[in-house]
């Protein structure tokens, strides 16, 4: 690196486009200039941000802040990410395409309202003695979060809603927002998530991958009763019809009241409501499929059907990346997948006194970073959403047309429950002394789940 010679020295930091573990610093190193800068070049490899050794070596001016000052003008340039090129070709985004030539300014917009979770700091200790930052490990629960977010968007608002920056957002989308704040009282948390992680075997501050975090939100999930979601996940890359629509059938609340009626109340009932007045509703469904598509890297015989999931109306993009190293995926170009990146860390974000959240630092502005789709790790998990039971109904149609016409499938579609297989029983919240999400305050009370003995799809 070139230097401007002076007496003074600054500390540099050195970062590339693919952040490590430890997020998006990779390198800190001593270098001999004086004057404080922030340097930009066109390769994010290539890129530095430096200020005085004496402001670092201060008691008072601690390495976090002065990454908290300087860590919005870093993700704000545009020089950090490549631009889509100038092709024909179609993009598809979480079920909907877009022609990139025509329609640039459109993709962007759908891909930065998804909501985009990251790295947080300064939040209150996870478990009250834990870390009070998931830098450097809670990339996949990150991850996880988006998907679940996006399930909740399409859920509430629907697929086709947009964000627009600085705009008044629907109390719903508020709503969504909060379940994902970084405290301990907010559903779907970095601190919810650690702790119930640790039913599944993992410490907290330690590394998840997409199972895991497939499992936790199943779990987190019958606790929030506002969403109402029915999460599955498959095993043994199986997805099994009988047992999805046996967990999602639930009797309205009249049937419920009227089952519990005497005889003549019962009759008087249903004749006055009608034959559907005990017909089954659908629960939302989030269905989850972990796989393994490769032993040390990505089967190329699997590529095809991979791409097809991102274009179902119902898809929810894929968990995944590399070892200790995950992304969220929502889409691809040609072979390249799209995805969001969570190796950013910034500043934890609370509600704000009129019960608002500031959402700038929940969306992705730029444009997103790509990778080749064989440069996936084979673990990976895709998310679907269906909100009704049509919605499943035509998914299951896709599937055997796209999906199950390939020789090696990715993964399998079944009517009935395997005979070999433990009886399917749905998920049911514990009985705990609390309600909602605050009853995981200890790892103790993880007990009154039944752990699971599903493996952990990861190549370390």
């Amino acid at each position: 690196m070139e230097s401007t010679g002076s007496s003074g020295r600054l500390w540099e930091l050195q970062f590339e486009r693919s952040s490590g573990r430890g997020g998006a610093f990779a390198a800190v190193s001593v270098s001999a200039i004086s004057s404080a800068e922030l340097r930009v070049p066109g390769s994010l490899a290539a890129a530095v941000v430096k200020w005085p050794v004496e402001l670092a070596q201060d008691d008072s001016w601690r390495m976090e802040s002065v990454l908290s000052k300087y860590e919005n003008q870093i993700t704000i340039f545009a020089d950090y990410l490549e631009e889509f090129p100038d092709t024909d070709e179609l993009v598809w985004i979480l079920g909907k395409q877009h022609l990139l030539k025509t329609e640039k300014s459109k993709l962007l917009s759908d891909i930065s309202a998804r909501l985009w979770f990251t790295y947080r700091r300064k939040f209150s200790p996870i478990g009250g003695t834990g870390p009070s930052s998931d830098a450097g490990w809670g990339c996949m629960l990150r991850c996880g979060q988006m998907m679940l977010a996006q399930a909740l968007i399409c859920r509430h608002l629907g697929r086709d809603w947009n964000w627009e920056r600085q705009k008044e957002q629907p109390k719903e989308y508020q709503r969504i927002l909060q379940c994902f704040l970084d405290r301990k009282d907010c559903c779907y948390s970095i601190h919810q998530m650690a702790q119930m992680g640790v039913g599944e075997g993992k410490s907290i501050g330690e590394w998840f991958g997409p199972n895991t975090v497939a499992q936790v939100l199943k779990k987190l999930a019958l606790f929030d009763e506002w969403n109402s979601l029915a999460v599955y996940v498959s095993m043994d890359n199986t997805v099994v019809i009988e047992d999805i629509k046996k967990m999602c059938h639930t009797l309205p609340l009249s049937a419920e009241t009227a089952a519990e009626s005497p005889p003549e109340s019962l009759n008087a009932s249903t004749q006055s409501k009608g034959p559907s007045a005990c017909s089954p509703a659908w629960k939302p469904l989030l269905l989850i499929v972990p796989l393994r598509l490769g032993i040390n890297q990505i089967n190329p015989v699997y590529v095809d059907a991979f791409k097809e999931c991102f274009k179902m109306p119902q898809s929810l993009g894929a968990l995944g990346g590399k070892p200790n190293n995950a992304y969220y995926f929502i889409g691809f170009l040609g072979d390249e997948l799209i995805f969001l990146d969570p190796h950013t860390t910034q500043t934890f974000v609370d509600t704000e006194e009129n019960g608002t959240v500031d959402d700038q630092t929940f969306h992705c502005l730029q444009p997103p970073q790509r990778m080749n789709i064989l440069n996936l790790d084979p673990s990976v998990a895709l998310g679907f959403f269906c909100k009704e039971e049509k919605d499943f109904d035509s998914w299951c149609s896709l599937v055997q047309k796209e999906i199950l016409k390939e020789n090696l499938r990715m993964f399998e579609l079944v009517q009935k429950h395997p005979s070999h297989w433990p009886p399917f029983v749905p998920p049911a919240k514990p009985e705990v002394t609390t309600t909602g999400a605050e009853f995981i305050d200890s790892t103790e009370q993880l007990e009154e789940f039944d752990l699971e003995e599903d493996f952990e799809i990861l190549s370390i």
